[in-house]
């Protein structure tokens, strides 16, 4: 059974109501028949009556709530909701009617905070940012967590390296440029969500051009101390660094390169200096190695709210809901 049929069954086992404000995109609605056809996920639609008839001709959503949020009867309660957290931004009750009716995520989020749903899965046609903003606003992060950051999923056909194959790349979605700081929470943060999805032990490796001081660089000081502290903060956490790509998956290639690391030759969290070279790094993997890529998954908002590629395909968005359900079954 491959993982992403793993993190189906147990998406099954406990079904959670996922939210997809994406009504005006064909692959979400072709998504959506997938998942009630496969018992994956119970879950709302929110659209208006001529949205869902341009958009899912041909598709049987049986099953899908689907909310016309101009019509629905929780609306008001939804908007009022709204203005009485943004109180405090000077948010008026008809600037907030214009937002969530304007923009489907906004009302999504809300449904969460409400409590009418679990997670909400989105950014098929539109930005990290248009799916961000709205939960940041509305959801807010984790008590505790001060970052929320980005991973992709990756499960790589035929691949010895990591856990049979599967990875987790961060931050390859959202934090432009992560400071040591932001660098070590990113790590700890995607260390949390390999075990929390793939049930295996974390194993982190901090990316460099550097192996375990190699060359010397502004930029490798950066991973070095991202490491040290966070070691530190997270003392029974696999974690080392810094490391080159190759020392840190390829067993032989660790041993001569950083000997006595405990993570060289066997990381399966790859946690890449910064976005450009994480955002990269996914994308060779997913089409060169044709790898399968989800997310991506966010980490540190306080419900799962998670974002998809623009480029995503139906089964993409399939996937994305799957994770989304087992981080809400935590």
């Amino acid at each position: 059974m491959g993982f992403i049929d793993v993190i189906k069954e147990r998406a099954r086992a406990d079904k959670k109501t996922i939210v997809l404000p994406e009504s005006m995109d064909r692959r979400t609605l072709e998504a959506a028949e997938t998942i009630l056809k496969e018992g994956i996920a119970n879950l709302v639609i929110i659209g208006t009556p001529e949205e869902i008839e341009a958009n899912g001709k041909g598709l049987d959503l049986t099953g899908a709530t689907i909310i016309n949020p101009f019509t629905y009867e929780k609306t008001e309660e939804y908007l009022n909701l709204f203005v009485e957290l943004r109180k405090s931004k000077g948010l008026t009750y008809e600037e907030a009617k214009e937002t969530a009716l304007g923009d489907y995520m906004y009302y999504a989020c809300l449904m969460v905070k409400a409590g009418d749903a679990d997670g909400v899965v989105s950014g098929a046609c539109h930005s990290t940012a248009n799916t961000l903003r709205p939960s940041l606003q509305i959801i807010k992060t984790k008590p505790g967590v001060k970052l929320v950051s980005a991973f992709f999923l990756m499960v790589v056909p035929d691949c010895e390296y990591g856990e049979n194959g599967t990875f987790i790349f961060a931050d390859s979605g959202l934090e432009q440029n992560p400071d040591p700081e932001k660098l070590a929470a990113i790590a700890a943060c995607s260390a949390e969500s390999f075990e929390l999805l793939v049930q295996k032990q974390a194993k982190v490796a901090m990316l460099s051009h550097s192996t375990m001081g190699s060359a010397k660089h502004a930029d490798v000081d950066k991973v070095v101390e991202a490491t040290r502290i966070c070691k530190e903060m997270n003392p029974d956490l696999l974690v080392d660094g810094e490391l080159q790509l190759d020392a840190a998956i390829v067993p032989s290639v660790g041993q001569s390169k950083a000997p006595n690391s405990p993570v060289a030759g066997k990381a399966n969290v790859l946690v890449f200096p910064d976005l450009d070279a994480g955002n990269i790094g996914y994308k060779l993997v997913q089409r060169l190695a044709k790898a399968e890529a989800y997310g991506p998954v966010t980490q540190g908002i306080a419900m799962p709210i998670n974002d998809l590629s623009r480029g995503c395909s139906a089964d993409d968005i399939v996937g994305v809901v799957a994770i989304t359900c087992v981080q809400a079954q935590a």
